[in-house]
């Protein structure tokens, strides 16, 4: 590693212009970097388990699949999947080949995707609160405001507003010029290594940068704990404690994937110094790209009772379409 680094700077010594990126990932020795990869492909391949198998309950249970809800949290398992494959399969990469070389192209695609899968999980978290302020809180008007029809083109404009909200601070970043070094202690191109890389006058890009993350976080942030603190006393109003217990286990299920998606998001770039490119900030990266969406889909399943019951029936259909055919095999052979 410390010899293809070198003649990296060798050549930007000469004044070329930054084509590739060395990410030098974990900085650990070999058998470390195999269990690394052994833990993430491990991870990698549960996770997506994990989010097809939500997504194919909801498909294919017609209750579910009429539920606001559960059309939320499908598409939610549908954007993890997406944006743990940003990550974690170029780290796999990495972990396994002796230097993690990227391109210049390549490097700013996974940047962007990266932030914009994150503003688009951002906006739906924001819609899953939207869907639980409006269910509670106008439970007459409910059906009409959150339709399926009405909750598409909801998860629709999480998406595109999610790629469109970073697409500026992304393309400003990319026009600055990197003239060496190319070397990223990262495993990831996160905005704070891709700045640091580059050659000044950086201008307004990190104001620019930081501006739009911490509107994209603390706006969000905002609109989720407001929905469901007004939640939150709206349930203690009323009389029928067991719908009350039933919507403080569903709010206590979203709070606690809000609290895993925002939490590490704030250390990292809410923080003073928060950008700085440490063992400790690979850590937190780690637990946000790769865990994060692993825990999730854990949360809502083992703790939801509709996806239980859900889960039940399409085994037990299953089952009965087994033994129906087992018993038409037999007749046959009477």
């Amino acid at each position: 590693m410390s010899f293809v680094v070198l003649s990296f700077q060798m050549e930007l010594a000469n004044g070329s212009k930054v084509q590739e990126f060395i990410l030098l990932g974990f900085g650990v020795g070999q058998q470390e970097r195999f269990l690394l990869l052994l833990f993430f492909t491990i991870l990698y391949i549960l996770t997506l388990a994990e989010n097809i198998t939500i997504i194919t309950l909801v498909l294919l249970d017609t209750h579910l699949a009429q539920l606001p809800m559960y059309i939320l949290l499908s598409n939610f398992s549908w954007l993890e999947m997406c944006y743990v494959s940003t990550i974690v399969p170029r780290m796999i990469f990495d972990l396994a080949s002796p230097h993690g070389i990227i391109s210049f192209r390549n490097c700013f695609l996974q940047f962007y995707f990266f932030f914009s899968l994150g503003g688009t999980e951002s906006f739906l978290l924001s819609a899953m609160a939207l869907d639980r302020y409006l269910a509670i809180c106008h439970p007459l008007r409910y059906p009409k405001l959150m339709s399926p029809t009405s909750c598409y083109a909801l998860v629709a404009s999480c998406w595109v507003i999610g790629f469109l909200w970073y697409s500026t601070a992304v393309i400003l970043t990319s026009q600055l010029s990197f003239c060496g070094p190319n070397v990223i202690d990262h495993f990831l191109c996160d905005s704070g290594p891709l700045l640091s890389l580059a050659c000044p006058p950086l201008g307004i890009v990190p104001i620019i940068t930081q501006h739009f993350m911490n509107t994209l976080i603390m706006g969000n942030a905002f609109f989720v704990v407001l929905s469901y603190i007004i939640v939150v006393i709206t349930l203690t109003k009323t009389s029928n404690q067991g719908s009350h217990r039933k919507a403080l286990s569903t709010i206590s299920l979203h709070m606690a994937v809000f609290t895993l998606f925002y939490g590490p998001l704030a250390a990292m770039y809410l923080t003073p110094g928060g950008e700085n490119q440490s063992e400790v900030t690979k850590a937190v990266t780690v637990f946000y790209t790769a865990i994060t969406p692993f825990l999730n889909p854990l949360i809502y399943c083992l703790r939801n009772d509709q996806v239980k019951e859900a889960l039940r029936r399409l085994l037990k259909e299953k089952g009965g379409i087994v033994d129906k055919k087992g018993e038409s095999i037999n007749v046959g052979k009477k």
